[in-house]
């Protein structure tokens, strides 16, 4: 019967001692690498020496020699550290080399995650990132996602959630058209304005009527002036002066931040959702998914939660 692995070898700390030693062929040196004293690195080659019952290194004056057995030893240990480096070398780098799948509406990919992913992709060049765009709900029990940013309301029956995060609507325009409406700006209502609005099948889709009644605003019904079938476009439109969007500001922050877009006043709707990163059930966990999810909690500026849904939403 074999002996256990660790009864049949010696301590791992003072093989590797025993390694470094002889390569420098001084404890002082060996310890210098190993980030140890030297009295540590003398205790652990003392220890091996008895275990092995042996002299490893004939100790002169300043100075330490290898015996023959030692040499013969220290080559096969230094081989199979080798080996050992190279192996987990090649697993990290497979790792950090993996694929993922990150699906979202068309309008966060375009508005949010692109101009943000550079900063990803330059930390982990290695790294494959496939991106699913659709406006429809995409389902992560058909294993086509490995990652959602979903907006709506927790829990999700086909995946973790790991962070979230809420928002919030307000009316913005370009500068030159919040200029021409002058002090009526912060409530245009009251003036001569156009709007510019998205259809959208989706239940959680906030209309400007919407908006209007929950910021207590009393309006008659005004057919908006540009109507598009995605966000992107409402906001491009918006930023070329043709009226007034309803934006969300987690998607329109970068052309706040940027100048092409202002806020109209301060009035607000708290979104009744949640931005969400979900987890699909059925992913495989690698390194380059975790990083990414944390790079991408960081990102959305989360409240970090940690739920498995058991409900559909």
């Amino acid at each position: 019967m074999e002996k256990p692995f660790r009864r049949a070898v010696p301590s791992l700390t003072a093989l590797v001692a025993l390694d470094a030693a002889a390569r420098h062929r001084s404890f002082t040196l060996a310890a210098r690498e190993l980030g140890v004293t030297q009295t540590a690195v003398s205790r652990q080659i003392m220890s091996l020496e008895a275990d092995l019952g042996s002299a490893l290194f004939i100790r002169r004056h300043r100075a330490i020699e290898p015996t023959p057995e030692c040499i013969r030893l220290a080559s096969a240990l230094n081989r199979q550290f080798t080996a050992i480096a190279d192996s987990v070398a090649e697993f990290r780098a497979s790792a950090a080399d993996g694929a993922i799948t990150i699906g979202a509406t068309t309008a966060f990919t375009q508005l949010w995650l692109l101009p943000r992913l550079v900063e990803f992709r330059r930390s982990h060049p290695k790294a494959k990132i496939r991106l699913k765009t659709s406006d429809e709900p995409i389902n992560l029990e058909k294993g086509e996602v490995d990652v959602a940013i979903r907006y709506g309301k927790a829990p999700f029956q086909d995946g973790e959630i790991v962070a979230s995060r809420g928002d919030f609507l307000f009316p913005v325009s370009s500068p030159d058209y919040a200029q021409r409406l002058g002090d009526a700006a912060g409530h245009f209502w009251n003036a001569e304005y156009e709007l510019i609005s998205t259809v959208s099948d989706q239940p959680t889709w906030y209309t400007w009527q919407d908006w209007f009644s929950a910021v207590g605003i009393v309006r008659t019904k005004r057919a908006p002036n540009l109507t598009f079938n995605d966000y992107a476009g409402t906001l491009y439109a918006a930023r070329s002066g043709e009226g007034i969007a309803l934006a969300w500001d987690l998607l329109v922050k970068t052309f706040l931040e940027d100048g092409t877009l202002v806020r109209l006043g301060k009035a607000e709707l708290e979104a009744e959702g949640k931005f969400h990163i979900v987890v699909s059930h059925r992913c495989r966990h690698s390194l380059i998914l975790d990083l990414f999810v944390g790079w991408l909690a960081s990102e959305l500026g989360t409240e970090t939660t940690r739920q498995r849904g058991d409900g559909g939403a």
